[in-house]
């Protein structure tokens, strides 16, 4: 019989706040009305972690929600938040897709795939209906978030992109902003003339070039380099965007000015006129940091900048007002006169003569960049800067940003604003606090050791400064306790201490209970590289790179309390043995039977000895690199053994021999684990995790890899496997801990290794497709947006199959109908039997079926795969399609895109001109019907919205207000107005 195995499968990501390959967004609190309200909350943050995104409330550090979608293992790379519609919330994947996310009800609006590698920036327009995104595969693509499909996909950046916004033409024929129409319907300064143009994008490249691409016309408009000295990193546009600052290398950024007037000038042109420059260079400042600016954002009152790098600093520069610049133009000219006075011998005396210089010469013109902006404040963080965003709070005396650091911890910073009233004399910096940070739900730096309790209900995870105890049910965080740099931890029976060892050679206790550390006790001169309760509960062994192993027991002594006559207990841990080694030792195991000890040492040797007598029983030789970890089976007949050689070996313990070597990882393997008992016959099962991002599972018996388990987005450091054996706890360079749960589902290990089989050949097919696109002639300014993926290729075959089964179907059912003029009781003839099963639903209904269940994004892609000679018979069902007016956009849809691919062929064709005709009479009409439909729903929309304004509105006259009107209506400059209230 076949022997199957339980699988284990993905359940909870706990102790990751936010990951450093993404950015945060800041949002206002839900459901905020009152201002009140909306003051003392701190907001809301949108982050990445890994695959996820979480959304965190900064004032109590809770998580709200958590956004995931569970067919995308991909990690975020980038969010973007909606201008139009506050909810809607774009997240780029490191797989190149993109889902649009509704954050009310936490699910994906819309899905996107057209990058081949990690999306690196995200653009809304104006208007919310389309997105940008840029790539590193140094492609630019133009999204429509209404109709779900890529408009088109812009060439011509050799890196990277780093930066998108759009650029809006004002239209100056625009009636007043939230004028009322003649029909009652609120037109917020839209007319007809908006839908001319559909606006710039402008765009930087790790190329180092800043470019401008007309969207209309899909071609780049202008391009200059950005920056000296190496890339362009980023670029802010301000909220008026008539200017923009680019950064660079060394903390170097360039301001640019952007002629608005000219762009929208130039969007109403047709004619190649005389090439304008809508970019103008305006100078260059310097951060005090010297490394590469990764972020430069305008404060949305825009006269505020920052900037920061990848060090533990945010830069805050702010944009002086006219009166300010005027005051140090002058200032400046007085000192140069003094100065040439003194040269020339002259006392020059503060005479009226200056003072009108002074204004003559207050040309704005002449100041210099730096006159103009100028630094503010530096805001220390406790973290490298991985992104910030501006909290869009109305806080008048002062500025708030939210801080997302790469270790792991959100920060919102509170800046002082300098009060126009009464400036002071002293330029001392402006003060700044850090009133809210969400950091106590995860760890600063990488978790290096994990231990489970005996009842499986906490966990403990130590790293370099912090111990953590965690519920493992609700997988919050109970305790957080300081300590070194962890390299082992344990829990002790009666799970009430925490032994930790560290890089010092300390033994550090801590009582959770009570969260205090109960005591240091330096047990080595090294580093302690593993720790191991004895399996009799009653002492611990100790192993050091200072090439010893101690043992410790357990006790408790009553300690006097000074000053007083009473005594109180205190645990104790009593030095009882010392064993000495060749070489320092890297991991140490007892056996569950408590008659051996291994231990692994630097030289790549596993010794083993007798407990009672430490002797030694074998030396276990065959790693090339040193043993990382190891473990012994349940009835300690088997000991596993892992290596930074990658492999992993396993050894009997009766006679020390080798009984297998596995090729086990692409990378070092960091730990290994048995299954801790032979409830269900796994006790020779073992799990191996390594820092190519992958645990594995194993059977130690059959020497056959059982399953992958894949999730982790970085090395993975530490592994638990809990007492029970029905879940497994790993924690990894990603900063999150994950649990694997054991599910009822059977897996056999010859499905598994189809299945890998079967993913190796879809990635090479996707891959290979991708070439051939490549494989071309010069490359085309603006391209379709599409990607061909296992699942367009998917669709495609759907298509085609039922275009097959259809057509047949549609010649046998035409033969039976006319037939059965002349026979009435003619009986129904053999239909195939996918329309039986559909209740003899006919052919075209079904083909529109299955084309309506393929996702609007993967439509054009999926009708690519089709061959020629099934576009005639497609075109057969989009005619019927038009004539009894079935889902009338898609058939348009299909129609036009059709017509566009394959137009060569399609004229060339004599046969189905005569079809196309037909076609475009049916459509004709039917479009002709529809629009006149939703003339008369809009009119009658038009005729209630008057309605329900005249219910909701009365007209009244301040008197106030009258009586200084009708003095100014008697100057005869203005007339009265009414005030609506609603």
């Amino acid at each position: 019989m076949v022997k199957s195995y339980l699988k284990y499968e993905y359940s909870k990501t706990f102790g990751l706040i936010t990951s450093a390959s993404s950015n945060a967004v800041w949002c206002e609190d839900e459901n905020v009305q009152t201002a009140a309200l909306r003051s003392s909350g701190a907001g809301r943050a949108i982050v990445g972690a890994d695959e996820e995104v979480l959304c965190w409330d900064l004032k109590k550090g809770e998580l709200l929600g958590r956004w995931k979608n569970s067919n995308c293992s991909a990690e975020v790379t980038v969010i973007a938040r909606s201008n139009a519609d506050p909810d809607i919330y774009a997240v780029g994947y490191g797989d190149g897709s993109i889902r649009v996310w509704d954050s009310r009800i936490s699910t994906v609006v819309i899905s996107f795939n057209g990058h081949k590698s990690a999306v690196t920036t995200l653009a809304f327009d104006k208007d919310g209906v389309r997105l940008a995104s840029g790539a590193k595969d140094t492609d630019i693509i133009v999204w429509d978030l209404v109709a779900e499909v890529g408009l088109f996909k812009l060439r011509g950046h050799k890196d990277q992109i780093t930066g998108l916004h759009y650029l809006h033409t004002s239209n100056r024929h625009s009636t007043v902003d939230g004028d009322i129409n003649g029909n009652g319907v609120h037109t917020n300064g839209y007319t007809g003339d908006d839908e001319k143009h559909a606006g710039f994008l402008i765009s930087t490249s790790k190329d180092a070039l800043i470019k401008i691409w007309d969207i209309g016309s899909q071609h780049c408009i202008e391009t200059h380099v950005a920056q000296t000295n190496g890339e362009c990193w980023s670029i802010g546009i301000s909220p008026d965007q008539s200017g923009a600052i680019t950064a660079g290398n060394d903390g170097e950024l360039k301001v640019w000015s952007i002629d608005s007037v000219s762009l929208s000038e130039a969007a109403g042109e047709v004619s190649e006129g005389s090439p304008k420059t809508f970019l103008r260079e305006r100078g260059m400042l310097y951060r005090q940091g010297k490394d590469r600016t990764l972020g430069v954002s305008f404060h949305p009152r825009g006269i505020y900048i920052a900037a920061h790098g990848s060090e533990k600093a945010v830069e805050l520069w702010r944009i002086r007002s006219e009166s300010e610049v005027q005051k140090t133009l002058a200032r400046k000219r007085k000192r140069q006169k003094e100065k040439v006075g003194a040269a020339a011998g002259h006392n020059i005396k503060g005479d009226d003569k200056t003072m009108d210089d002074g204004k003559e010469f207050g040309d704005l013109s002449s100041a210099l960049l730096t006159d103009v902006i100028v630094p503010y404040v530096i805001v220390r963080t406790a973290g490298k800067v991985r992104s910030i965003s501006w909290s869009g709070r109305r806080s008048g005396r002062s500025l708030q940003l939210l801080a997302a650091t790469t270790n792991n911890q959100l920060e919102f910073y509170d800046v002082t604003t300098k009060q126009k009233e009464r400036p002071s004399k002293s330029d001392e910096s402006p003060d700044y606090t850090r009133p809210f940070s969400v950091d106590m739900p995860g760890h600063r730096t990488d978790v290096r050791s994990l231990a489970l309790s005996s009842d499986d209900r906490m966990l403990a995870s130590a790293c370099n400064g912090s111990l953590k105890i965690w519920n493992i049910r609700t997988q919050s965080c109970i305790r957080t306790l300081d300590c070194g740099y962890a390299l082992g931890a344990t829990f002790l029976p009666g799970d009430k201490i925490v032994i930790v060892g560290n890089r010092i050679g300390e033994l550090e206790i801590f009582d959770i209970a009570s969260s205090t550390l109960i005591e240091t006790v330096k047990a080595h001169e090294g580093p302690v590289w593993t720790l191991q309760v004895h399996p009799d509960g009653r002492s611990i062994a100790t192993g050091s790179a200072d090439r010893s192993v101690k043992f410790f027991n357990f006790e408790v002594v009553q300690e006097e309390i000074p000053g007083t006559k009473r005594s109180t207990p205190r645990f104790k841990l009593a030095h009882t043995r010392t064993l000495k080694v060749a070489d320092d030792i890297l991991s140490l195991r007892f056996s569950p039977d408590s008659r051996l000890l291994a231990l692994s040492l630097l030289d790549n040797t596993v010794k083993v000895f007798f407990v009672d007598s430490l002797k030694l029983f074998l030396n276990l030789y065959g790693h090339k690199l040193p043993v990382l970890s190891m473990d012994i089976s349940y009835d300690s007949k088997l000991i596993v053994t892992c290596s930074a050689d990658k492999n992993v070996r396993l050894w009997g313990l009766d006679f020390g021999d080798c009984h297998k070597a596995f090729f086990a990882h692409q990378d070092s393997i960091m730990q290994v684990a048995f299954v801790p008992h032979n409830h269900d016959g796994n006790g020779h099962h073992f799990f191996s995790a390594s820092k190519d991002n992958i645990i594995k599972y194993w059977d130690g018996d059959k020497f056959e890899q059982i399953q992958k388990l894949e999730g982790h987005h970085g090395e993975i450091w530490a592994l638990a496997v809990s007492r029970t054996g029905e879940f497994l706890v790993s924690a990894s360079h990603d900063k999150s801990i994950r649990i694997w749960n054991q599910t009822d589902e059977q897996i056999f290990l010859e499905e598994e290794r189809e299945k890998e089989l079967e993913e190796l050949y879809e990635s090479t097919l996707t891959t290979s497709l991708e070439q051939e696109e490549e494989a071309g002639e010069e490359k085309i300014e603006a391209v379709a947006a599409g990607k061909q993926t296992v699942e367009t290729l998917m669709a495609g075959e759907k298509i085609a199959e039922a275009l097959e089964v259809g057509i047949t179907d549609v010649a046998v059912m035409n033969e039976y109908h006319k037939a059965k003029a002349t026979q009435p009781n003619l009986a129904l003839p053999q239909r195939n039997p996918i329309f039986l099963a559909y209740n003899h639903i006919s052919a075209e209904a079904h083909l529109l079926n299955v084309i309506q269940k393929i996702k609007a994004a993967a439509l054009q892609d999926a009708l690519l795969v089709l061959p020629f000679d099934k576009v005639a018979f497609l075109f057969t069902f989009l005619r019927i399609w038009a004539e009894r007016q079935w889902n009338m956009p898609l058939t348009c849809r299909i129609l036009f895109f059709m017509l566009k691919m394959h137009h060569k062929q399609l004229v060339a064709s004599k046969a189905l001109r005569p079809m196309l005709d037909g076609i475009r009479e049916q459509l004709r009409g039917a479009l002709q019907a529809q629009k006149d439909e939703m003339g008369f729903n809009l009119a009658a929309l038009r005729f209630v919205g008057r309605k329900m304004g005249e219910m909701g509105k009365k007209q009244y006259v301040d008197e106030k207000v009258w009586e200084e009107e009708e003095q100014v209506i008697g100057k005869g400059r203005k007339k009265r107005g009414f005030v609506n209230v609603a």
